[in-house]
């Protein structure tokens, strides 16, 4: 897999990835992460047709899902606190 580009954006690091007959793009922002891989086509063939595809509202649509992670997360991490506290004994 090598890189052939990168696509610039304020909050997220977007790369652009291809490896046989497939095409990647990352997007990377905070600790979250996700992947979009494509195989190669008639319209997809290199870094200006990836570049096509990953338009705003692609981009609006990434950005919702990394919000939707982010509640995932802490929401998972909240139920762990809660049981963790359950353990320990009332201090008085």
């Amino acid at each position: 897999m090598r890189i052939i580009g990168n696509i610039d954006h304020p909050s997220m690091k977007i790369t652009v990835f291809k490896m046989d007959n497939k095409l990647s793009v990352k997007f990377e922002t905070g600790l979250y992460e996700q992947t979009f891989k494509f195989r190669e086509s008639n319209e997809l063939t290199d870094f200006e047709s990836m570049k096509k595809l990953v338009d705003e509202q692609f981009i609006q649509e990434v950005l919702a899902h990394f919000a939707k992670l982010h509640l995932t997360k802490n929401a998972a991490l909240s139920r762990i606190m809660k049981e963790e506290e359950a353990v320990f004994e009332e201090i008085i």
